[in-house]
């Protein structure tokens, strides 16, 4: 019984290379839309234009679309309700799967769908999430456009006639490449699609192919955004000294990690229960983002503006402090009740707020220790994400790379991995399974894993019927049917295995000749000569057997120093059905 393992072919490669030019150019594609929005709904309608982190380009600047500034500040209350209805009518109406923040979708399609998602979804997330981002909601890049890449990839996966395993496996590259694309970050988008379908197990299979594919959807898209890192960060020199003070923050970010997915919870249960019409949910969120907005510009879209700002050490103590908790709630209130965007930006600005207010605190009780509080922005950005999203190595990967500073990576992994501890089991992911043997992808390596552990002697039963090889057949007809059995292994006078016998077998013999016709006269012996078990052989033996002949039971024989087989049990299918339910629970 051969498992199908993921093999990378000359065809998966292949593909793998159509997934990092997809991701690339549908990266491509929901940037501008997304750019564009932004001006539409915030700059021409509102007249605020919101702070952009340096890596980030604004299209409408390069085209000469400059800021107009003719809207009314209090239009802000309003913007985020309109990107919310005109978002919840195409979600609600063309696609319902792409509600929410998309890599849930993708990890709920991987586990529990066979990879399976439609193509639709690609061209609704992305003017959904465009709509909902550019018109303030609080929500990122992520969720959309791994969930984008990963239907369009689902859709050429069945044209190209890959098998459920490989389909599973290309929808995490996508996912991967898409992240890697758009936040710069190859090597820990590549991670993202390793650690991201479990809270405490990798997917290793997908590395190899998600790594090619993500520096290939990272070209595609840096070639028209530019190299440039989304961040940037003044040089930093690690000291030892401040790795107390970093594992602190990671303390600080694991126990807010916690707030924000309980939070993020409790908001969607409620939208959840209200009874109106789903097109309408996203247009309350987007009010209330709205109504927040007024007072806190700081929490509409993506916010990757005012990170750097925090890096700079630009923003009061006390504005980072409040931040914090608004960010939580608007992007609760902009995802929780519909609204199509992706969580890890916020999550990034969340944290961002939180290494930036500690920082500032450090700063002043330990002048000569910390000698840059901006550092704790950027340490705060990746330990928040770790504990909020269980993706620990994803986390410290993809702040390195879109910083360009890879000496932040010993802060990083020590504040990253006590966030991951401290957050507790619940995720902002939540169809992530705790391990690989929980999902059903899994299930055919896990039976073949079990069968292999599993020996003949655990479960073989010493109850058996056997068929004396000079019995006529209407002898053997009667003792098979009245022991209600199938099949049943014939010895000789010794007791020595000499083949099997069916209910079939007989069947296929005229009636009239049942008393005259021997048994063993029917028994094809040297084609079932090695249709045996012993007992230190595993149960993958004994059922590849019985699937090899389509019978139901398999002798169990004991071999003596002559080489004679002796008949001394057997083993049914519904043995086996038996020991794998309670090796596999």
């Amino acid at each position: 019984m051969p498992i199908k393992r993921f093999l990378i072919t000359r065809k998966i490669l292949l593909f793998t290379v159509l997934v990092g030019i997809v991701s690339g150019l549908s990266a491509i594609v929901f940037y501008v839309l997304l750019d564009f929005f932004k001006w539409l709904f915030l700059e021409v309608l509102a007249g605020y234009k919101t702070p952009s982190a340096p890596g980030e380009v604004s299209l409408m600047d390069v085209f000469g679309f400059e800021f107009l500034g003719f809207g009314w500040s209090w239009v802000i209350a309003l913007v985020p309700a309109i990107g919310g209805l005109i978002s919840g009518f195409l979600v609600y109406r063309y696609a319902p799967e792409a509600e929410g923040h998309g890599t849930d979708a993708v990890i709920h399609a991987v586990h529990s769908l066979k990879g399976f998602m439609r193509g639709r979804v690609a061209v609704v997330k992305t003017f959904a999430s465009a709509v909902t981002i550019g018109s303030g909601g609080s929500a990122g890049r992520e969720g959309p456009i791994a969930q984008i890449s990963s239907s369009v990839i689902s859709v050429l996966a069945r044209k190209f006639n890959l098998t459920e395993k490989e389909r599973e496996i290309m929808v995490l590259v996508a996912a991967a490449a898409g992240i890697g694309s758009i936040f710069k970050s190859p090597i820990g988008g590549a991670l993202f699609g390793v650690e991201v379908p479990y809270k405490k197990d990798y997917e290793a299979d997908v590395f190899v192919p998600a790594l090619i594919a993500s520096f290939i959807g990272y070209t595609i898209f840096c070639l028209f955004a530019g190299w440039q890192p989304i961040f940037r960060t003044p040089p930093y020199t690690f000291s030892p000294y401040e790795l107390p003070l970093f594992a602190l923050l990671g303390l600080i970010c694991g126990i807010l990690a916690r707030l924000y997915v309980e939070t993020f919870y409790a908001v969607r249960n409620i939208f959840r229960r209200m009874r109106i019409k789903n097109y309408y949910k996203p247009a309350i969120g987007g009010l209330l983002v709205g109504l927040l907005g007024l007072i806190f510009p700081q929490v509409l879209s993506s916010g990757y503006g005012w990170v750097q700002i925090a890096i700079y050490g630009k923003l009061a103590i006390e504005l980072m402090i409040i931040l914090i908790f608004m960010k939580i709630l608007a992007t609760s209130l902009t995802i929780g009740s519909g609204g199509s965007g992706g969580v890890f930006a916020p999550s990034v600005v969340i944290g961002a707020m939180i290494g930036g207010s500690i920082g500032l605190i450090f700063s002043r009780l330990f002048p000569n220790i910390v000698c840059d509080a901006g550092v704790f922005v950027i340490i705060g950005m990746a330990s928040f994400f770790a504990g909020a999203a269980k993706v620990p190595l994803t986390a410290i990967i993809i702040i390195a790379e879109m910083t360009g500073d890879y000496n932040l990576l010993p802060a990083a992994i020590l504040a990253s991995m006590i966030s991951y501890v401290i957050s507790g089991e619940r995720s902002i992911y939540e169809s992530q399974l705790e391990y690989r043997e929980e999902s059903p992808i899994h299930l055919p390596e896990i039976i073949d894993s079990a069968l292999e552990r599993i020996l003949v002697k655990e479960i073989a039963s010493p109850d058996f019927i056997a068929i004396k090889h000079g019995e006529n057949l209407k002898n053997v007809y009667r003792t098979l049917t009245g022991k209600g059995a199938v099949v049943a292994p014939v010895v000789d006078e010794e007791g020595s295995y000499k083949g099997v016998v069916s209910v079939y077998d007989v069947l296929r013999v005229p009636e009239d000749k049942w008393g005259s016709l021997k048994v063993s006269e029917i028994v094809n012996a040297e084609q079932f000569e090695q249709f045996f078990v012993t007992l230190d052989d595993s149960l993958k033996k004994a059922i590849s057997l019985m699937l090899e002949k389509r019978i139901p039971r398999v002798p169990v024989v004991k071999i003596d120093e002559e080489g004679k087989k002796k008949v001394i049990g057997c083993i049914k299918h519904e043995d086996i059905i038996k020991a794998l339910y309670y090796k596999t629970k």
